[in-house]
């Protein structure tokens, strides 16, 4: 039996292939979606578009990147391309071998197309996939979100049973979008470095454009793929040194930057004693961070670190590998056979093909090949640069050109050998740019990390570049703009040698207009999804965000920056959601400080009141010594002052909560006074998710004071609110404050249903907190059932998620409290103490794995 494919959980973003006929499938389609969705995992799927068939290497390689086939079956076979023998739909179902399969069909069918029925008789035959019927997209729905849970939890206890060697990258390692040439060595030297346990820190040192972070991704990949934990972190957008720490937290899975205690110690116990790689790009501009990583190394016993930098860090466990130019001909070498041989050449030559198919050496055009890749030294970036022009030169003509303009660059003359000759290749390949083109690549180095064509389209356009998706295409074209997906979603960003080089082109009032299309884009793009926030689009707007979250936080930061302190308070609080729900919470904390030193007395009233907000509520989850009572009562009356009852009234919700978690003690009327004046401010305010927050925080003081059937009214309430709007987040909080009401009922089953509802839709979210919440809520299940071990590893997983995510509950509302101890008064204390120190060890893939049995 072939070893299983190590299946991701529901939060790691598995990618599930769906192949279906398009047109005649179109409501089934949208099911499916829908039902992967929820689970939080990525859809592959071709849209109906201007082409009825998605081209052949286009489904091919996105098939190749998937984890789960998942194929649904109506009455036609699909259309068979010319020069193919089977149609797309079996095709793609070929190419699915080894892959973990479920397969739907519709019945009744009606007139199945008869090559079609061949296919699904053959598909019957199989037994290597799941093969069901369904009437509708509704059942087909159904089917297929329990078919996939069933299928995670299955896949990972087997991956975790039989340990293969071959396991899937961890997402987050960047996705080759070419193959390695030319450094099997400097992979293989790096790899065997990291095999000895006694090696702590290698560093890629090379010049830039050398192709340090390619060789690094690779290297990424193998380790992944041996089984242990990666964790890669682009530096590109992080401007320094002070800032790396928390580039490198969230890239661990350490979300909130601004919890209690330093973060440098929350990332050291995150990372605890796992096995793990962290691997750290670009870091030659930040080299003031190597004391961060040397704690994190010193901190952590199994922890290893990679770093490309284009000089190494000079500590002691260091240890680097040079990563020189690719190996080019002798002078002179005619000899297609011999010139093959050349690494240089071979990357010439792939990236040749790919701009113009079916080029490949000749003994006609061997020679200028060979001229051309001795000339630029073997620098990969300058070679990929120049291969991209055989679109429209040949050879010769290319080596013509090329010489001439490595002869006349005027650059710094301090500059080392090979990078001149990278630096005198940007500049001509910039030449031949036209005017927009050229335009567009500077005005291009205003984005930070991935960008969305839209995204390009507006801000080229505003910075004044005509027929800006002309021009985006000519930059890709040039091998000057690199693409990739990202989902189902295309994403641009440029290297980080490229965007360094196009901020230079531009003067300074052309690159102003550039940065503030840039802001001005990205605050249009936050306004318009803060209303669909809180609705049923809110798992679209949220993942459209995430896509291009480098450019969404830069721009907070950039407004700050420039004392456009108003706007940038007004900015956050159209993100609240997305903050919270994305584990930002502590990123907008920092700022919000940041914004309230700087801005002193310059600030509107109802910005003092965000800012306070943010750093009080926040404060209070994450620092139990804090009390916010006073900082939250200016929010709220600011709020007041400025005609903002919901403002008011959420700052209201956070002094109830306060009031009940008093180190003195709760103060319950206190509380339900201001929570029933949050309730009322709400209302003014005709916003139903404050209303429904609200109900929750009144059911919480239900709970406090013993009386579960009067919170679970509230709850109730507040649940058919959030439903009837369609927004996750409160259905999420809904579900898990029920399912205490119905355990402390006794109501073991109705208990389990809402917390693993909870469960479910904080996974599809990917809501740290909720998949806490859910899994404290299953540790008061297993206490009442009195398995002491299962509540007990429940605990220390959920305990270990919130250290690694920032995410606090203050005692006070720790509901699992109680059961625990009725276990301990049974004598169990020691058994349960062993589980929660144990399961602390726990991933959350594993900890979900428990739940579901």
């Amino acid at each position: 039996m072939a070893a299983p494919r190590a299946i991701r959980t529901p939060d790691q973003r598995l990618r599930i292939f769906v192949s279906s006929t398009l047109r005649e499938l179109e409501p089934e389609r949208r099911a499916a979606r829908a039902a992967i969705e929820r689970l939080r995992l990525a859809p592959v799927m071709f849209e109906l578009g201007a082409r009825p068939h998605p081209p052949r290497e286009l489904y091919r390689s996105y098939l190749a990147q998937s984890d789960v086939f998942v194929g649904v079956y109506g009455q036609q076979y699909g259309w068979v391309a010319p020069g193919e023998d089977v149609s797309g739909l079996e095709d793609e179902y070929r190419l699915s071998a080894g892959m973990p399969s479920l397969i739907y069909v519709r019945e009744p069918a009606g007139a199945r197309e008869p090559r079609l029925e061949e296919l699904l008789q053959r598909i019957r035959d199989d037994d290597r996939v799941s093969y069901k019927s369904f009437r509708d997209a509704e059942e087909l729905g159904r089917l297929l979100q329990d078919d996939l849970a069933v299928l995670l939890t299955e896949q990972f206890d087997q991956a975790r049973a039989q340990r293969p060697a071959e396991q899937m990258p961890r997402p987050g390692i960047p996705a080759p979008y070419s193959p390695l040439v030319g450094r099997e060595a400097e992979r293989d030297a790096t790899l065997a470095l990291l095999a000895q346990e006694s090696t702590r820190l290698v560093t890629l040192t090379g010049a830039g454009g050398i192709g340090k972070s390619r060789l690094a991704i690779e290297v990424a990949l193998e380790v992944a793929r041996a089984g242990r934990d990666v964790a890669f972190t682009l530096l590109e957008a992080v401007s320094s040194p002070e800032r790396v720490i928390d580039a490198l937290a969230r890239s661990l899975g350490v979300r909130d930057a601004a919890s209690a205690g330093s973060l440098t110690e929350r990332v050291i116990s995150a990372i605890g004693e796992r096995d793990t790689l962290l691997v750290i790009d670009n870091m030659e501009h930040l080299l003031g961070a190597t004391a961060t990583v040397m704690e994190l190394i010193t901190g952590t016993p199994r922890l290893q670190v990679l770093v490309t930098s284009r000089a190494p860090l000079r500590v002691r466990p260091e240890r680097v590998v040079e990563v020189g130019p690719l190996a080019v001909p002798a002078d002179g070498t005619r000899d297609v056979t011999a010139a093959q041989g050349s690494a240089a050449l071979a990357l010439f030559v792939q990236r040749g093909a790919a701009v113009q198919p079916g080029f490949t050496l000749t003994p006609a055009n061997v020679g200028d090949v060979v001229k051309i890749c001795r000339a630029l030294e073997g620098v990969p970036l300058a070679i990929e640069l120049a291969a991209a022009r055989l679109r429209t030169l040949a050879p010769a003509d290319l080596l013509a050109r090329l010489d001439t303009a490595l002869g006349e660059w005027e650059g710094p003359r301090d500059l080392p050998e090979r990078q001149r000759t990278l630096r005198a290749t940007m500049a001509w390949s910039v030449q031949l740019l036209g005017t927009s083109e050229r335009r567009a690549l500077a005005a291009l180095a205003a984005f930070r990390g991935a960008f969305t064509v839209t995204s390009a389209e507006r801000v080229l356009a505003a910075a004044g570049v005509a027929a800006p998706l002309d021009a985006l295409a000519g930059l890709i074209d040039a091998s000057l703009v690199g693409h990739g997906v990202e989902g189902d979603t295309r994403v641009y960003r440029l290297l980080t040698t490229v965007r360094t080089y196009a901020a230079e082109l531009a003067a300074d009032d052309e690159r102003e207009r550039s940065v503030t299309a840039w802001i001005e884009h990205y605050c249009t793009v936050v306004a318009r999804a803060a209303p669909r926030l809180r609705g049923p689009d809110q798992l679209e707007q949220l993942a459209a965000l995430e896509l291009e979250s480098e450019n969404i936080a830069a721009v907070g930061r950039e407004l700050v920056e420039r004392g456009r302190f108003d706007e940038a308070a007004e900015y956050a609080w159209s993100l609240y959601l997305y903050l919270w729900i994305g584990g930002y919470l502590g990123v907008v904390r920092a700022l919000m400080t940041q914004l309230l030193a700087a801005a002193g007395g310059d600030l509107a009233p109802h910005s003092r009141a965000i800012a306070l907000y943010y750093t009080a509520a926040i404060r209070f989850w994450q620092d139990a010594a804090y009390d916010p009572r006073h900082d939250l009562t200016e929010s709220r009356d600011l709020f007041d002052a400025t005609g903002d009852p919901a403002g008011a009234a959420l700052a209201g919700v956070s002094i109830g909560l306060a009031q009940l978690a008093r180190p003195t003690g709760p103060d319950v009327p206190a509380a339900a006074a201001e929570l029933e004046r949050s309730l009322s401010g709400f209302r003014a305010g005709d916003d139903t998710w404050g209303q429904a927050m609200s109900l929750v925080m009144l059911g919480r003081i239900a709970l406090a004071v013993g009386d579960p059937a009067g919170a679970r009214s509230r709850f109730e309430d507040s649940l058919g609110m959030a439903t009837a709007q369609g927004e996750r987040l409160g259905i999420v909080i809904a579900h898990n404050h029920l399912g205490w009401a119905r355990l402390f009922l006794g109501d073991l089953e109705g208990a389990r249903q809402e917390f693993g509802a909870g469960l479910d839709l904080s996974l599809a979210l990917g809501h740290d907190e909720g998949i806490a919440y859910g899994l404290e809520g299953f540790v008061g299940l297993r206490a009442a059932e009195s398995d002491a071990r299962g509540a007990g590893l429940l605990l220390g997983a959920a305990q270990a998620l919130r250290l690694r995510k920032g995410v606090m509950n203050p005692g006070a509302f720790d509901f699992f409290a109680g059961p625990l101890e009725r276990l301990r008064a049974d004598g169990r204390t020691a058994e349960l103490d062993e589980a929660i120190a144990q399961g602390r060890d726990l991933s959350v893939n594993e900890a979900i794995a428990l739940v579901r049995r």
